[in-house]
């Protein structure tokens, strides 16, 4: 990686630093450009949706920021730690001290209880909540001992947030996570994710096609042909439970 440019010092809120971020695929002899030189801050706390279209490059760019993918180019900063060019065993501690990960498929073990799938987290994490505690912060307390096939799609989705968020991680990337959703339990989701962001404090950052998701965040960044093509803060977000899409 090419050395830093040099900056102002950090500011203390900046959870994310992201400076000339590009991402190239090769596909046969047709390179496939996923990201082109994004410039990026995430703050703590924050809830941000990183909207735009099939192919924008988000999916991408959240798997950087989670220690899943590197870049061709640029650098990545988590606080202090500079995430580029770190070895596999410095990411992997990353991933499991500071990250907490929803995908659009819940990935649950189907032979657990959701009380157990939380666990598998919990018995890793360096201060984690309980299981219990996790399931009650997403409205799940009555289907602790209730098995993946024995709950909704949405239930079984906020078990997912739930596990995620055991660990108590600074960070939570959450992929597309109502895109096997209907609206009505997509916004029950996003209601717990809201919760999470709310009441842990974790920096958030949500990825969607779907623009009537913007509406719940702090921040709006759209991404399009790998490149941020435009940022909005929202003055007064709106609640889940009034999004209409």
């Amino acid at each position: 990686m090419n050395a830093p440019p040099a900056t102002d010092p950090p500011d203390p809120a900046a959870v994310f630093r992201i400076t000339g971020l590009t991402k190239t695929y090769q596909t046969g002899e047709v390179p496939v450009h996923a990201l082109r030189g994004v410039d990026l801050t995430l703050y703590a706390g924050e809830l941000a949706v990183l909207l735009g279209a099939s192919g924008s490059g988000k999916s991408t760019l959240l798997n950087i920021l989670g220690g899943l993918d590197t870049p061709t180019s640029g650098h990545v900063f988590y606080r202090d730690t500079e995430l580029t060019g770190a070895d596999e065993a410095t990411l992997t501690a990353y991933r499991r001290r500071h990250v907490g990960f929803v995908f659009q498929f819940y990935n649950l073990i189907p032979s657990l209880t959701a009380r157990e799938n939380v666990a598998v987290v919990t018995e890793i994490a360096e201060a984690p909540m309980t299981p219990e505690e996790a399931l009650g912060l997403v409205g799940l307390e009555s289907r602790l001992d209730h098995f993946p096939a024995q709950l909704s799609g949405g239930e079984q989705q906020r078990v997912a947030i739930a596990r995620a968020i055991a660990k108590n991680p600074a960070v939570l990337l959450c992929d597309e996570p109502t895109g096997a959703l209907d609206s009505q339990t997509g916004i029950i989701v996003l209601q717990a994710l809201a919760r999470a962001n709310r009441e842990l404090g974790t920096t958030t950052a949500v990825i969607t096609h779907n623009a009537a998701i913007g509406r719940m965040a702090d921040r709006v960044i759209h991404l399009s042909d790998g490149t941020i093509s435009g940022t909005e803060t929202n003055t007064a977000k709106v609640p889940p439970s009034e999004l209409v899409w």
